[in-house]
């Protein structure tokens, strides 16, 4: 099987083994990762040239704490005035775009693979792969989960904890494992503190 071969499987959703991929492997960035997470955080220069050596594409004003991981960082393509917290793991076997003005909070993992649940067909790290793309203005709570083929669309704000299978519309909450639509983002709350309004602590809820 011939590098296309494989890609054209990758492309399709299909499975394929890590034997298959191998050929990828200088696209993966990890060591530049690694000292992206020991550079001092005043040093905003050489963050940003790392983060330009390490991502696909990244945009302007971006903010991106230590640590965080990736599989390749070549497949993660960030916007403009993105902030990213700690522990931010992209598994990106295939491309993760990111639009502008999104915000993700503490240990967030967006996942472009999956394994089959037989066994047997996990030989050789068997897997499948499916982009992943967030829209602009998207927040993301924190220890959400991303999984393959999602899209966040503009605007929405996915809860705390969720586990996110499936798309998420425009300007819609979403919570919960699985991650589901709750409602709506109306005018309204623009007065409000959060999504749900106050808590009684006075907290957002997640």
């Amino acid at each position: 099987m011939t590098d296309e071969d494989v890609l054209d499987k990758i492309r399709r959703g299909l499975l394929y083994t890590e034997s298959e991929a191998a050929f990828q492997n200088p696209r993966r960035r990890a060591d530049l990762v690694f000292e992206y997470n020991q550079v001092r955080p005043g040093d905003t220069a050489r963050r940003r040239s790392l983060l330009e050596a390490i991502l696909g594409s990244v945009g302007e004003r971006t903010v991106l704490l230590s640590p965080f991981h990736a599989g390749f960082g070549s497949n993660v393509h960030i916007g403009d005035d993105f902030f990213g917290n700690v522990n931010l793991t992209f598994v990106d076997d295939v491309e993760i775009r990111i639009g502008n003005g999104v915000m993700i909070a503490p240990s967030v993992t967006l996942t472009t693979t999956g394994h089959p649940i037989h066994p047997d067909l996990r030989e050789d790290f068997r897997r499948f792969s499916e982009p992943i793309v967030i829209e602009d203005r998207v927040w993301i709570g924190s220890n959400a989960v991303v999984l393959p083929g999602v899209r966040i669309g503009y605007g929405s704000v996915i809860g705390a904890g969720s586990v996110v299978t499936h798309d998420i519309p425009a300007m819609t909450v979403a919570v919960g494992v699985p991650c589901r639509v709750v409602r709506g983002i109306t005018d309204e709350d623009l007065s409000a503190r959060s999504a749900e309004g106050r808590t009684r602590e006075g907290a957002a809820p997640w």
